[in-house]
């Protein structure tokens, strides 16, 4: 099954805020990997949970069978940090 092209409209909401999404099948499993571009809006993430339940609405499998993997999860991963300014 091709869960990249159900994923469709998740995946381009993701790449407008600067992210790409991978999603790979994992024996009975679903991996969804989103790496960030130079640009990526890191507010613009919704919290884990959340984005799972859209995922598995979208692609139609079961919540605990996908593991989500966000950017801060990576390897090598570092934000941008705003010293001064308040959280939105």
């Amino acid at each position: 099954m091709n869960y990249s092209e159900r994923a469709v409209a998740l995946s381009s909401a993701l790449e407008a805020d600067g992210y790409h999404l991978a999603i790979d099948e994992v024996g009975a499993r679903v991996s969804a990997v989103i790496s960030a571009g130079p640009d990526a809006c890191e507010e613009c993430l919704v919290p884990k949970e959340l984005f799972r339940g859209m995922l598995s609405h979208e692609i139609g499998v079961d919540e605990g069978l996908i593991d989500v993997t966000y950017p801060v999860d990576l390897p090598g991963y570092s934000a941008s940090t705003d010293s001064g300014g308040a959280a939105h």
